[in-house]
């Protein structure tokens, strides 16, 4: 049987309950003592590789070209690890990023 790679949020919520809710419905009090901790959420725009040399010239104002094209999603890390990928928003004042791929990873 193939897997996939990735799913939309919309595959996943579909005929899913809350993410804490299995067994009937009631929370794992196993599962309960993670949501404290803490985790690193980076959202990353591009990637680029320069000399140090070009890095050294950088000035204000400089404009360093990313990977990435326009509109296309965005990479989002939890604890350095791709879990998913998304679209940047601007909620009030501030930049956010809606998650629209939720990235399968096979643990080893």
């Amino acid at each position: 049987m193939a897997t996939k790679d990735s799913f939309t949020l919309d595959e996943l919520d579909a005929g899913r309950g809350d993410v804490g809710e299995f067994e009937g419905g009631a929370v794992s009090k196993d599962l309960e003592a993670v949501y404290d901790i803490p985790v690193q959420i980076s959202a990353v725009l591009g990637k680029a590789t320069m000399q140090v040399s070009q890095l050294l010239k950088l000035g204000r104002g400089a404009v360093v070209e990313l990977d990435r094209k326009v509109g296309e999603a965005i990479d989002i890390y939890v604890n350095n690890r791709l879990v998913a990928r998304g679209e940047v928003v601007v909620v009030e004042d501030r930049l956010g990023v809606t998650m629209t791929e939720i990235i399968k990873s096979d643990r080893s």
